[in-house]
Parts: structure tokens; sequence; C-alpha cells
């Protein structure tokens, strides 16, 4: 069987993503650290990996594979993960639960971005700090009204960890990282607390990854 390998970093929420998921599936695999702090993803060994210089990249199947949304459905299609309701409405909202964070609040919140924005902002304020919560609050109670819609039973589509879970946990850490308020979010911590006790997610977590 081939090798499976995964380009990590340890606090990119696209790698952690991934982590949670293939721990789900079972599926061992190898990590190799680029150090987006360090500028390895820059590296023209990376750029020939992936010519947009981001994390993750996954090794799999005799394929190589880039950004991890399109990673985890080609994982959920291939190993049957079940990450998505059946119905084709249910699948709908459960997708746009998990975009929301994937699409319109990690983006914006990417390291990229914000030292972009510091540099722009000549180091005004909490620079990043300021950026950072200016987004992903009003992101996350976006997430926790959305949650409204879904039996949390315990976790955020059902009785399985799906798609909206593996995208919540990893903002969820940014957003403790970046002193985010989330008292007022009840829903949300309800499922970070079931997912911390699962074993694929508690594998995942950054702080396991950090010196690998």
């Amino acid at each position: 069987m081939t090798e499976v390998v995964l380009y990590d970093y340890w606090r990119s929420s696209a790698s952690y993503r991934l982590r949670i998921a293939l721990n789900l599936a079972g599926i061992a695999y190898r990590p190799v650290v680029i150090d987006l702090v360090g500028g390895a993803h820059r590296a023209a060994d990376h750029l020939a990996r992936n010519p947009q210089g981001l994390v993750p990249v996954l090794d799999i199947d005799g394929l190589r594979l880039t950004q991890s949304l399109a990673i985890l459905d080609y994982l959920d299609e291939t190993r049957q993960m079940g990450l998505l309701p059946h119905d084709p409405a249910q699948r709908a909202a459960a997708r746009a639960l998990a975009h929301s964070i994937a699409v319109d609040i990690h983006p914006v919140c990417n390291l990229s971005v914000a030292r972009h924005a510091t540099q722009l902002s000549a180091g005004a304020g909490d620079m990043p700090g300021d950026w950072m919560r200016h987004f992903i609050r009003p992101g996350l109670l976006a997430f926790e009204a959305l949650l409204d819609g879904f039996d949390q039973s315990p976790f955020c589509t059902g009785d399985a960890p799906g798609l909206a879970d593996i995208c919540l946990i990893p903002q969820l850490y940014n957003a403790r990282r970046w002193e985010v308020d989330l008292t007022d979010m009840p829903h949300l911590l309800a499922v970070e607390a079931v997912c911390s006790d699962h074993p694929a997610f508690a594998a995942a977590h950054p702080d396991l990854h950090a010196s690998i």
C-alpha cells in the first residue's frame, strides 16, 4: 500500500481539519512539516507540490491533493465517512454551516492576510488581535445561530462527527488563541466539549503536533 503523506503545519486550520478527518477514517499517515512562519511554503520544493504555496497537501492513493475542503470531499466519497447527510436539502444546509467557517471566516484570518493587514496599519492598536477578533466573533455568532436549524445529538448535524465539526474545532482553537469571547454561544461550546473527548479530534490537536 502506498504511504499516505500529509504536508502539514501544526497551527494551520486547514491542516488541522485534515488531521481530524484522517484520524476519523482510520488512515495512518506520515506528517511532513511545512514551516509557514519560516517561509517554507514559498520554497521551490513546496511550490512544486502546490503552486499556491499552501498547506495541507495530501499524497494518497497515488494522487496529490490540495485544498482542504476538496480533500475532505475525496475522503468522504472514497472512504464512506458519512460527513454529510444523505438528503440533498440537509446536505446543502450542512455544507453551508461548514462553509460559513471554511470559506468566510478562515480566509480573512489566514496568517498571510493578518500579516498584511498589520503592515498596512503600521501596527496600530492590538494588531493582529483586533483583526482576528473583528472577523472571528461575528462569524462564530452566525454559526451559533445556524446551529439552531440542527439537532445537536451531540455533534453539529447529528450523532456522528461531520464536515461542520471538522471545520468548527480548528476555528475554535484560533478563537481561543486570540481571546475571542465565546460565552454566549452555548450550542457551539457543547459541540466543542463533545469533540474534545473524541479520540480523532484529540489526537489532531495542534499542541500534539507542534514539535513533530
